[in-house]
């Protein structure tokens, strides 16, 4: 009997070793935030998906800290990368980049000029994903010139070409290792980048971590560890950041919030979080498809009204709790071309309403709703459900819309999901917003002809044809007063066509622990410089 309890004692004591090793081994693998100082773990709501740079289903930020472009959008203008140096001929067909020469791709492969040539190329052989963004269409080929120096010859002049070549993708480079058959457009086999970080491990939807990159040519970063960890936006973030489980939280690429206004606000006030805002970076907006003939939102008249109906101001001051301010066109005055005249539209129930009688829409024998020659003035609109503040607007929309005597049924799906909406033209209404400062206004712009974007956005208007013909000199334009009278010109005709509808400017929002320094920004809603941060 003193035997058998004498093996249970045993067994018990062991079991209980057993189980504070799993668990201290667990803490180790996902990082104790609040007293880890080599560690960011962010929290987002979506898992990172798919890494491959010349593909459109991953996390920007991901993918910003594995990947680069040759050059860098920044505050000062296009600035180099992985190019030391350019060239442009004198006809502008013509870009030559000078590389740098002490860069390697994780995997060890040499950066060089044949890297370059075979990532360019393996991102113009998926033409069709890649229509959208207007370089794609004007690239004829890619030559290597020596080792370290290759040209990009252009159809014809595009004056946008440094800044879509800085975008986080596709342009971005990955190790010629992890092609498969030569091609990156059916997937790659690894994701070893440039980059001042490496993923390292990814379980789907539950994390992922990147560590850092101690060759990397630009200095080792000094935050060695960065985790991306998946969790529900809202209380459970909050809970996640007091429990010290997460450290850092910011307003991601796919317009998903972690957390609200009110509990980011809580978290300061505690003493032990700071709250950075960036400087306005974009505009939300509801975009309205105007190419959907069957329905009231291909009426201008509809369109003007539901943007009379929207109280900016409120939504700003409550919603947004002051951090965006109300955004009255597509783009801010602060944008390049974008400080043009536009007739004002701003909060006045009265006028919508007035201008709905006069479309023919009309309320009868005490309706809520208007009918016009039978016909419901009913629509949807579509919000991401990984957006707390859009859910919100929707249903404050919503509500202040029924007072026009429209009917708005409002409905919240996943980032993928409205992504192919917009691409299919399946929907009346949706939320959106610009590609934001550095890229604007030719990124979205350009975005107006494109199936992926916005070209069932814009191609139900009355000067659809002119507004795609003035979009295409604006690209190959080299006179700078030309440029000007066409921008003025395009953003006239899809203000006046409101179907653009305006909400507020954003900014990237971070929340980080007070002693982390060097937060900044880029000139980019998509990414964070990870690299710059330390913990003092």
């Amino acid at each position: 009997m003193k035997k058998f309890n004498l093996v249970c004692l045993i067994v018990l004591v062991i079991s209980i070793l057993a189980a504070c090793s799993a668990e201290s081994s667990n803490n180790e693998k996902t990082g104790d935030a609040a007293n880890n100082e080599n560690e960011i773990i962010y929290a987002s709501a979506k898992d990172i998906n798919d890494m491959n740079p010349h593909l459109y289903s991953g996390s920007m930020p991901a993918q910003g800290m594995v990947y680069e472009s040759l050059v860098e959008n920044t505050e000062d203008g296009i600035k180099p990368l992985l190019a030391e140096s350019w060239e442009v001929s004198e006809d502008g067909k013509v870009y030559t980049f000078f590389l740098r020469q002490d860069v390697k791709f994780h995997d060890g492969v040499l950066f060089n000029a044949e890297a370059v040539k075979k990532n360019i190329e393996a991102v113009q052989n998926n033409a069709e994903k890649h229509a959208w963004i207007k370089l794609s269409t004007k690239i004829e080929s890619v030559n290597v010139v020596d080792e370290f120096t290759v040209e990009l010859e252009l159809s014809e002049t595009y004056y946008p070409t440094l800044a879509e070549l800085s975008m986080t993708r596709p342009y971005v480079f990955i190790s010629p290792k992890d092609f498969k058959n030569g091609e990156t457009k059916d997937g790659v086999s690894g994701y070893n980048g440039t980059g001042p970080y490496m993923l390292t491990e990814h379980k789907i939807d539950e994390f992922a971590t990147f560590e850092a990159n101690e060759d990397y040519w630009n200095g080792t970063p000094e935050i060695k560890k960065i985790t991306s960890k998946v969790l529900p936006a809202g209380e459970t973030t909050l809970l996640a950041l007091q429990k010290g489980e997460v450290n850092f939280v910011f307003t991601d690429d796919r317009g998903a919030d972690s957390l609200a206004i009110e509990p980011m606000n809580q978290l300061v006030d505690s003493g032990e979080y700071q709250l950075i805002r960036s400087e306005p970076m974009n505009t939300k907006m509801i975009v309205a498809n105007s190419s959907k003939h069957d329905n009231p939102i291909s009426e201008i008249a509809v369109r003007e009204a539901i943007w009379y109906s929207i109280d900016r101001e409120t939504i700003s001051k409550d919603i947004f709790n002051g951090t965006e301010s109300v955004a009255n066109t597509l783009f801010s005055p602060n944008v390049n071309y974008a400080n043009v005249d536009l007739k004002e539209r701003g909060y006045d129930v009265e006028k919508a309403k007035e201008i709905l009688e006069k479309g023919g829409w009309k309320l009868e024998n005490g309706d809520e709703v208007r009918t016009k020659e039978g016909k419901k003035l009913v629509m949807k609109l579509y919000y991401d459900s990984n957006s707390s503040s859009q859910k919100t607007q929707a249903e404050f929309i919503q509500a202040s819309i029924e007072e026009i005597g429209l009917h708005l049924q409002i409905i919240g799906e996943e980032s993928t999901s409205l992504a192919n909406r917009r691409s299919t033209g399946d929907y009346d209404l949706l939320f959106n917003q610009t590609w934001g400062l550095a890229y604007d206004p030719q990124s979205t712009i350009s975005a107006f002809t494109s199936e992926a974007s916005y070209l069932h956005t814009t191609k139900g208007i009355e000067h659809a044809d002119e507004l795609y013909k003035k979009i295409e000199q604006i690209m190959v334009s080299t006179n700078e007063e030309t440029r000007k009278s066409l921008y003025a010109d395009i953003l006239t005709i899809v203000h006046e066509e409101a179907v653009f509808i305006p909400i507020s400017n954003g900014s990237v929002t971070v929340v980080a622990p007070q002693n982390l320094k060097g937060i900044s920004f880029k000139q980019t809603q998509f990414e964070l410089p990870f690299e710059l941060m330390n913990f003092k």
